[in-house]
């Protein structure tokens, strides 16, 4: 199970912050390395807290305040409140909707059409912008941060992709490639964070030493491989449009269409 625990690790750190979806690659991962139940429901969540951790570092000077630097500090509460709104749709209805959408949307069918749906979006999105209204997460308002914020709860839909969700949202609504992105890094912080906790105590935290193991494992591979991607999209980002990761979604979901 350690190997398992490596390759989808692997799978969580390349595909989390791109606009692709992590969970469902996950789900598809899993049925073809025969690596499923509630242990491994679990472990899909949980894991992309190795991504999360890669955030942190990676921005550590954008969303840990510098109290020596008022202005800093500022800034990045001012951050902090805008990610609060733009987390509490999602929030809200992931807590209500959790048992329901891990009964009947945690399936490779229903990935693939979130997969083919998502790049439609993307591609419509990118075809939209053609005025950029916010190139700077500081320029962002509590109405943009609200309106992202609703957009991530298309993501509730396993195969959406809470990336290109906030990212279509920022799209959307007039925020630049670059700040769409970063905004979708800073509002997965309490997302995925909520996520992890509330699917580990529902789980009763009833594990093995293995199976804690297994997580870890998969964690620290995720937090590795999340780090070297993220420094990759945001410069990749800067300079290239998105509809090449929309491209890559639509050949994956017809692929797994035909597999089934």
């Amino acid at each position: 199970m350690i190997l398992k625990a490596i390759i989808l690790g692997i799978i969580e750190g390349l595909t989390e912050f791109l606009p692709v979806s992590s969970t469902g690659h996950l789900i598809i991962a899993n049925k073809y390395i025969s690596f499923t139940g509630n242990f491994a429901n679990v472990f899909d969540v949980v894991i992309q807290v190795g991504a999360i951790l890669a955030v942190m570092l990676y921005f550590k000077d954008k969303i840990f305040p510098k109290f020596e630097d008022k202005r800093q500090a500022r800034r990045v509460f001012r951050l902090w409140y805008k990610v609060v709104v733009g987390f509490l749709p999602a929030a809200v209805l992931g807590f209500l909707l959790d048992d329901y959408i891990e009964e009947h949307f945690f399936n490779p069918r229903t990935v693939a059409y979130a997969l083919i749906f998502g790049a439609i979006l993307l591609l419509f999105a990118e075809a939209r912008l053609k005025r950029i209204k916010v190139d700077d997460v500081d320029e962002m308002t509590y109405k943009d941060a609200l309106g992202v914020g609703l957009f991530q709860c298309l993501a509730l839909w396993p195969g959406m992709s809470r990336s290109a969700s906030t990212i279509i949202g920022g799209l959307f609504l007039g925020l630049s490639r670059e700040v769409s992105a970063e905004f979708s890094f800073f509002l997965a912080l309490p997302t995925i964070i909520g996520a992890s906790v509330l699917k580990l105590f529902k789980s009763g935290l009833m594990f093995t030493p293995y199976e804690w193991l297994v997580l870890f494992v998969g964690t620290f591979v995720s937090f590795v491989v999340a780090l070297i991607v993220i420094a990759a999209f945001m410069s990749y980002i800067k300079k290239r449009k998105l509809a090449p990761f929309a491209y890559y979604r639509i050949i994956l979901g017809i692929i797994v269409l035909l597999l089934l």
